[in-house]
C-alpha cells in the first residue's frame, strides 16, 4: 500500500531521489537502517498514522518542533533474510577458500609424485665428472647427488668464493673429499679455454661432461667480452667451444658421457641461424632461444660422435625453484612469485633427470635422445630438422673462432 503524507500546505513534491528506509511491519521486529528512519517511524506514530507496508516520501511535512522539511522513505523489508543470507555468504565463502586450498594441494601432490625420479643407487666410484654452474640450484644438488655416489667432481664455476663455500658443504653433508672448483665464466671464450687447458693437462680422463650453467635476464641487454650477446654465449656458444675443446679428453676416457640441461620452453622461441649474435633482442626470448640451440646442437653432435664411445643427450629438468627467476623485475615478479612458490620443482626434485643421464648404466649406449621427467620425451619438429641442426652447427664453429689446432668433430 502506497500511502503518500502531504506536508501542512497540501502541496506534494515530485519524486525526485529515492531512498529506502527499513521501517518493517508489525509482525516482526522493528529494523532501522538510520536514525531518519527511526525519526520518521516515532513522527508516524505521533501523529496517530499506523506504519504501512511502504511510504515513499514524495513531500516533505512539516516538523512541529523545528520547523523543518523532512523527506520520508520507507520500506517495509523483512529483516530475517539477515539471519540466513550472511551466514549463507560465509559458509559458501569459507568452502571456496578451502576449496582453493584443496585444489593447490592435490595439483602439488600430483606434481610431487608424478615427477620423475631416478631411484637407482648406482656407484660413480672412481670416476671424473664435470658440472658447470654448480653453486646453487639443480647444478648444486646434481653435483652432491654425483659425490654422494663417490664421483670425483669438478665444480667449473664463475664465482670461485660461492663455489668455494658450496663444496665444503657437499663435502661436509656427503663425506666425499673428491670434490674441487675451477674457474671458468663461459661468457669469456678466453675462460673457457684456460679451463679446458687446464682440465686436460691435470685430469687423466673425463667420464662425464654435464652443460649446467644458465644464464637468463629479461629486459636488460648485455654483451660480454667477445662483443657477443650474453645469454647466446653463456647458453650455447660457451658450451659449443668447451665441447671441442675437451672432446679427445672424452673420446680416450670412452665410454664417456655429455649431458645437456636444455628446457621444454625451447617452444617459444627459434634461434635465428641469419642472426647469430642477436644483441638488439629481448632477453627474455633468446633464453628461450638458446635453449632450442640446446637442442639442436646435441641432436648434431649426437650424429658426429656416432661410433666414438661418447654419447650425448638433453634434457628438460622442469621448471624449478631457483635464483634464475630472480631477473624477473616487478610487477611481474609479484605474480610469479606464488606460482613458483606452489607449483615449480625444488632443486633437489629438478636434478633427477640429470643424474641419471649422466649414470643409468642402461642409458650408456642412447645418445641424440630428449627427456624429461627420467624418460624419453618427444621433440618438435622445429628441432627434429637434421639439416637445421647442421647449419646451426656451422654458425656457431664461426662465432665461437675455432682455431686450426682446435679440435674438430
Amino acid at each position: 500500500m502506497l500511502i503518500l503524507v502531504p506536508p501542512s500546505n497540501g502541496y506534494v513534491k515530485p519524486v525526485t531521489k529515492q531512498t529506502d528506509l527499513v521501517v518493517s511491519n508489525r509482525r516482526r521486529p522493528w529494523t532501522f537502517e538510520t536514525l531518519e528512519a527511526l525519526q520518521v517511524h516515532k513522527d508516524l506514530l505521533r501523529a496517530g498514522i499506523e506504519p504501512a507496508t511502504r511510504y515513499t516520501a514524495a513531500s516533505c511535512p512539516v516538523s512541529a518542533s523545528t520547523g523543518q522539511s523532512m523527506m520520508i522513505v520507507a520500506e517495509a523489508w523483512k529483516a530475517s533474510y539477515l539471519y540466513w543470507v550472511f551466514p549463507a555468504l560465509i559458509v559458501a565463502t569459507v568452502f571456496a577458500i578451502l576449496g582453493l586450498i584443496g585444489v593447490i594441494f592435490a595439483i602439488r601432490l600430483f606434481a610431487k609424485y608424478t615427477c620423475g625420479r631416478f631411484r637407482k643407487t648406482t656407484r660413480m666410484d672412481g670416476k671424473t665428472v664435470i658440472v658447470t654452474g654448480c653453486t646453487g640450484g639443480i647444478g648444486k644438488e646434481t653435483a652432491r647427488d654425483l659425490a654422494k655416489r663417490g664421483a670425483r667432481v669438478i665444480m667449473a664455476c664463475r664465482n670461485l668464493e660461492v663455489a668455494e663455500k658450496v663444496k665444503d658443504e657437499i663435502i661436509d653433508s656427503t663425506k666425499n673429499t673428491q670434490v674441487i672448483v675451477k674457474k671458468l665464466d663461459l661468457s669469456s671464450f678466453a675462460s673457457v679455454r684456460e679451463f679446458a687447458a687446464d682440465i686436460n693437462k691435470t685430469e687423466p680422463k673425463l667420464d662425464v661432461l654435464i652443460h649446467n650453467a644458465g644464464y637468463a635476464d629479461t629486459f636488460k641487454k648485455r654483451k660480454t667480452v667477445d662483443d657477443i650477446e650474453m645469454t647466446m654465449e653463456t647458453n650455447h656458444y660457451g658450451p659449443f667451444l668447451l665441447t671441442h675443446l675437451l672432446i679427445d679428453l672424452l673420446k680416450k676416457s670412452a665410454p664417456s658421457r655429455i649431458v645437456v640441461v636444455a628446457s621444454s620452453l625451447y617452444r617459444l622461441a627459434s634461434f635465428n641461424i641469419d642472426n647469430p649474435n642477436p644483441v638488439d633482442t629481448i632477453p627474455g626470448y633468446l633464453y628461450y632461444a638458446s635453449k632450442e640451440a640446446n637442442i639442436l646442437f646435441t641432436r648434431e653432435l649426437a650424429r658426429r660422435l656416432e661410433g666414438t664411445g661418447v654419447t650425448v643427450n638433453c634434457l628438460h629438468p622442469g621448471l624449478i625453484e631457483t635464483g634464475i627467476w630472480s631477473s624477473v623485475p616487478p610487477p611481474l615478479n609479484w605474480m610469479l612469485f606464488p606460482i613458483i612458490k606452489f607449483f615449480f620443482k625444488t632443486p633437489k626434485q629438478g636434478c633427477q633427470t640429470t643424474v641419471m643421464l649422466a649414470v643409468d648404466e642402461q642409458l650408456e649406449k642412447v645418445s641424440g635422445k630428449y627427456f624429461s621427467d627420467c624418460r624419453e620425451s618427444s621433440l618438435s619438429s622445429s628441432v627434429s630438422n637434421m639439416s637445421r641442426a647442421k647449419k646451426v652447427w656451422e654458425v656457431s664453429e664461426r662465432m665461437v673462432k675455432l682455431g686450426d689446432d682446435d679440435p674438430r668433430i
